[in-house]
């Protein structure tokens, strides 16, 4: 990681809940990472993330100032990352060493942003787009990371694992993300995202509120062997995708008979653990 590649300069504020990033920038996030996404290795190593676990206990005990007390951890923990060569992971764990790895890069951006006033990550100059890891020979940015690492495994619950420093972002989880409780972690995540306001379940007028996330990459949900994808998903077909997260007493959205809506996603600073 270029650690200089992290420094800003001043930048004004912006409402907390601005409509973005670009739907342009991030389908071009997608091509690029479709025309160049490697097959999934299959090593047998594993990855240390306990550095991850002070930052994240300091995280739920002070929320978002905290940040201001973990820089340098998350200085160290991403520095660290450059010795590891995912391809000598297994499946499991090279999916929990990318999400950690973003997770901590968000964290660092929003960290940025808190200690220069600013109310949103999206004030960040280059932002998610900007090549600030160097990870096995290659520069990486955390849409390269999403889009072209993490998006190949083809699991759609990783978007309830990713955070990105805003106050719509599934909360962080309370430990690092392990190769050997990777799916009953991610599981886990998607009943929380749900349960939490990503899916918010309105039987009287039978309306599915769920999260933008849903609207943006619920083509993942629907159509999980063309990860990554941006093709849009019909609702209905959306619905019935996220059911085996859904309470059981929900289930009865799956009918057919139902509204679905997306919520507005607010771009405001906030990192919490849950």
């Amino acid at each position: 990681m270029k650690r200089e590649s992290w420094n800003i300069g001043n930048r004004s504020r912006v409402p907390s809940t601005v409509e973005t990033p670009n739907p342009f920038r991030v389908a071009w996030s997608v091509f690029r990472a479709r025309r160049a996404v490697p097959p999934v290795p299959h090593g047998t190593a594993s990855a240390d993330h306990t550095g991850l676990e002070p930052i994240l206990q300091a995280l739920a005990e002070g929320g978002t100032p905290a940040l201001a007390l973990v820089q340098g951890d998350l200085d160290r923990y991403l520095a660290g990352r450059a010795a590891v060569d995912p391809a000598t992971l297994n499946r499991s764990e090279e999916l929990a060493f990318w999400l950690n790895l973003y997770n901590a890069g968000a964290l660092s951006l929003a960290a940025q942003a808190f200690a220069e006033g600013a109310e949103s990550v999206l004030r960040v100059p280059g932002g998610f787009a900007a090549e600030l890891f160097d990870i096995a020979t290659e520069q990486l940015s955390l849409d390269a990371i999403e889009h072209g690492k993490i998006r190949r495994f083809g699991d759609p619950r990783i978007h309830a694992a990713l955070v990105c420093g805003s106050v719509s972002c599934p909360t962080l989880r309370y430990e690092p993300y392990r190769g050997d409780r990777l799916g009953a972690q991610l599981d886990d995540q998607m009943r929380r995202f749900l349960t939490g306001g990503g899916a918010h379940v309105d039987r009287d007028t039978r309306t599915v509120h769920l999260s933008r996330v849903f609207l943006w990459y619920g083509g993942d949900f629907t159509r999980p062997h063309r990860m990554p994808t941006w093709i849009p998903s019909r609702r209905p077909t959306l619905v019935r995708a996220l059911l085996p997260w859904l309470d059981e007493a929900t289930t009865w959205v799956a009918s057919g008979k139902t509204t679905v809506r997306f919520q507005p996603y607010d771009w405001g600073l906030r990192c919490s653990v849950g």
